[in-house]
């Protein structure tokens, strides 16, 4: 996902292996970006972009009106089905697939209208009502739209709306009948209907829906840091030779408290699990419904109506602004390039994005960052007027030191020393370059290669100083500017880079059905993005902040009280996945931690609890051990386990065990699958099967245990069986709290589950010392505007209407 497919990459290790020593050694050695892109560009021959274009050839990007017409069928048959959720998302897809102002676009417009009106999405049924008219909704089935139109406008509280759309209708039929003498009958029964609504509303004062627009309030700073706007007067920047550049509390700082909201300099969607396609498939088009099918391509919220591009299939948006600004901004170049983007991986697509949104902050400028600003920083480099040089610096940034007085304090800082949400600070990230392997960066340099290729063969106005915007249109095809070798030593640095410096956006996803009375979530990668202030935060395995999102932006909450002068940490193991906070020495053992930082970020983790863990003596099996079936002590060893209780001499086989561990897996799997059925004894009693034999063999603090225990509670809640469900799921939440923390955001969702449980099942107390215990947790990573805290405050309300009042009349 973030670096190419894997054909790519094995084709690229195979060529680098069959490179003459002489060679590997000129790229492995090379002193600057410039020299290592130089050098592996002229390699890159035209089999390899032959072999690269087989590759991309899989993925189907392209708009393609047969396609639309499939995703439309397949939508059909789940409206009829009245899986109207479903039957939403085959229709964006066969949106997506749709030309602009075609009968097959105007068609799936009007068919997703009817499947939202079904979901109660009003608003955004007329939205889709007003496309499928824009691009040309045959005449003869404008009645039905119509009718819906209106509604949708009685059910708003529109009445007025509602009675000139039934006007502007009777007058069509008056003066154009369109349809049969049988439809007609139908659709004035209909209409009467429709009258009636209108005529209970008339009298009613107009009722508009809830506004949207409060995501925000209460996320902002309390008072703005002069230093870095984005971050709270409670931190403050330094640099040390070195930890390099970290934040320190300037202050006293509570749990909870706001620190960073920092909008992403540059995002990419992830693609999801979309593996190229093969040739000569039948049935090449994929109903899998991915990320990218339900969040907007440049905001990331989450949209059950996404505009597509006009373009292409694969970039989907929540508004025509927001496709308006991506195309303006970025998009008109990546449109014609999605199946190769998608092929050489994500990394390599912030990479380019970066690149093209640095042009907007005044491309001369931003051509004086790449070469120039690195001179005011004390970086050596050559004198040159070849824009293809012009990025010769050392590797590290270190360099000969210019006058003390021109030299800028913090990298990343303008000559104010104010650290901003920009290009500069983005480009003065660490690539590390020396501690990538050769391999590596070869596999990079011709991936950026690859790609500068295809611009410049698409000739493509990718960097240009005429950055005014224009109106969406994808087939045009301007020159090149002559400095695109300069942009893409600038992409390969950010590919180096986000190998220490990406950060994953993430989302609550809701998973099971809608009818489950217990909401059941899991923290899904939703983004890859750069956020210049989260990336200069040094690394703990036992943070003391923890990191949220909305969208695109990033929000850093205070996770325990920090005091004054205390740096600030944030846990690099778990940012590349998106997870919240720790204490993630709880996660994973030193060990494994140690090995991670080593591999992907470059150093040995020497903080407090790493140090504390060492000194320790073996702490044993640990949490997913394997216990004796005789005597139940847990097992120890390597290849034989052997009983660690004092008088049992059993052993056995770890291979037989961990068969035995998959097979109990796959029955867990069924059960659940069974449970999402609908077929709730038959999963139960699996389930409970699934019980007795883990504690047969299983450590009681195994995941797996945990896991039977948390399905076993959702299973008595679909029952009614809400004092089994409650035990079940305490259970689980014993094991959520040995394996992430009391305090982590996994412990704050299950005491969520289980206030639910208390709350449907009516124990009061339970229910308001479970709520009490959840929002501590929830606020401290959030805030107050998360939803499942304004949902805990709701039940909260209502259970203390229901309390009886002290001194009040007995029943």
């Amino acid at each position: 996902m973030d670096l190419p497919v894997d054909e790519w990459k094995s084709y690229i290790l195979q060529k680098w292996s069959l490179l003459p020593k002489s060679i590997q050694v000129t790229i492995s050695t090379a002193k600057t970006l410039n020299d290592l892109f130089l050098h592996s560009s002229l390699l890159l021959q035209p089999e390899d972009e032959m072999f690269l274009k087989r590759l991309s050839g899989g993925y189907l990007v392209g708009k393609d009106p047969d396609a639309s017409l499939f995703y439309r069928e397949k939508g059909n048959k789940k409206f009829q089905e009245k899986d109207y959720m479903g039957a939403t998302v085959l229709y964006s897809k066969g949106v997506s697939h749709s030309g602009p102002n075609s009968t097959d676009i105007s068609l799936c417009y009007a068919n997703r209208s009817a499947a939202l009106f079904h979901l109660g999405q009003y608003e955004t049924c007329l939205k889709d009502i007003v496309r499928a008219q824009t691009h040309g909704y045959p005449e003869r089935l404008q009645p039905k739209l119509l009718l819906r139109k209106a509604e949708c406008l009685v059910t708003l509280g529109r009445p007025q709306e509602a009675s000139q759309t039934i006007s502007d209708l009777e007058s069509n039929f008056a003066a154009k009948p369109t349809v049969s003498a049988s439809q007609f009958q139908i659709l004035q029964r209909t209409l009467c209907r429709v009258k009636v609504k209108v005529q209970e509303k008339k009298n009613l004062p107009e009722i508009f829906p809830e506004a949207l627009t409060k995501t925000f309030e209460g996320v902002d700073l309390r008072e703005e840091n002069e230093q870095i706007p984005c971050a709270s007067s409670s931190v403050s920047l330094h640099i040390d030779p070195l930890k390099g550049r970290y934040l320190v509390a300037t202050k006293d700082i509570l749990p909870g408290e706001l620190l960073v909201k920092e909008d992403a300099f540059v995002s990419v969607l992830n693609p999801g699990e979309m593996p190229p396609r093969p040739h000569g498939l039948e049935n090449k088009w994929d109903i899998q419904v991915t990320s990218g099918d339900l969040h907007c391509h440049r905001c990331l919220r989450r949209t059950l109506a996404p505009v597509p591009c006009d373009g292409c299939s694969y970039a989907k948006y929540c508004s025509q602004e927001c496709m308006q600004q991506a195309w303006d901004r970025y998009h008109s170049v990546e449109c014609s390039l999605g199946a190769l983007l998608l092929t050489l991986g994500v990394f390599c697509h912030v990479a380019l994005r970066s690149a093209l949104l640095a042009r907007f902050e005044d491309v001369d400028e931003v051509i004086e960052k790449l070469c120039g600003e690195m001179s005011k920083q004390g970086i050596c480099l050559p004198e040159s007027e070849d824009p293809a040089q012009i990025l010769k610096y050392d590797l590290r940034g270190e360099g000969e030191k210019k006058d003390e007085a021109v030299v800028t304090p913090i990298p990343g800082c303008d000559i104010n020393g104010k650290y901003e949400r920009n290009y500069n600070a983005v480009f003065h990230l660490l690539p590390h370059t020396e501690n990538h392997s050769p391999e590596h960066k070869f596999l990079c340099a011709l991936s950026v290669s690859a790609l500068c290729r295809q611009l410049e063969a698409a000739g493509l106005q990718a960097f240009t100083t005429d950055l005014k915007p224009t109106k969406l249109k994808a087939a045009e095809t301007p020159v090149l500017c002559a400095e695109l070798n300069v942009w893409g030593v600038a992409m390969l640095r950010h590919m180096l880079q986000l190998q220490c410096n990406a950060q994953a956006i993430t989302t609550i996803q809701h998973t099971g059905s809608k009818e489950n009375l217990i909401t059941d979530t899991q923290q899904v990668r939703l983004a890859t993005a750069v956020f210049p202030v989260l990336s200069l935060l040094n690394h703990s395995c036992s943070p003391n902040i923890s990191v949220s999102f909305i969208g695109t932006i990033a929000t850093i909450r205070a996770l325990q009280l920090i005091r004054r002068g205390q740096e600030i940490f944030h846990c690099y193991v778990l940012a590349k996945r998106g997870l919240s906070a720790g204490p993630h020495e709880s996660r994973m053992g030193v060990a494994e931690r140690r090995q991670k930082l080593r591999s992907q970020y470059f150093f040995d983790c020497n903080c407090p609890p790493c140090e504390r863990e060492r000194q320790r003596p073996s702490a044993g099996p640990g949490r997913e051990a394997f216990r004796c079936h005789c005597c139940r002590a847990l097992l120890q060893g390597d290849d034989v386990l052997s009983c660690g209780g004092p008088a049992c001499m059993e052993s056995v086989s770890r291979d037989l065990l961990v068969s035995r561990l998959q097979d109990l897996q796959r029955q867990v799997g069924a059960a659940q699958k069974r449970l999402r059925n609908g077929r709730l004894e038959l999963a139960t009693q699996l389930l409970l099967e699934c019980q007795s034999d883990a504690k047969s063999f299983l450590s009681a603090d195994h995941s797996v245990v945990g896991e039977i225990e948390d399905t076993l509670a959702q299973a008595y809640a679909a029952l009614g069986d809400w004092e089994k469900s409650a035990t079940h799921l305490q259970e689980s939440l014993r094991v959520v709290e040995v394996h992430h923390g009391p305090s982590s955001v996994e412990m704050g969702h299950e005491l969520f589950k289980l206030a639910q449980v208390f709350f449907n099942g009516c124990a009061i107390p339970e229910a308001l010392t479970t709520i009490q215990k959840a929002e501590k947790v929830l606020l401290v990573h959030y805030g107050p505007w998360n939803d499942e805290i304004r949902e805990l405050q709701k039940m909260k309300s209502c259970l203390l209407d229901l309390l009886p009042i002290p001194g009040g009349p007995k029943e």
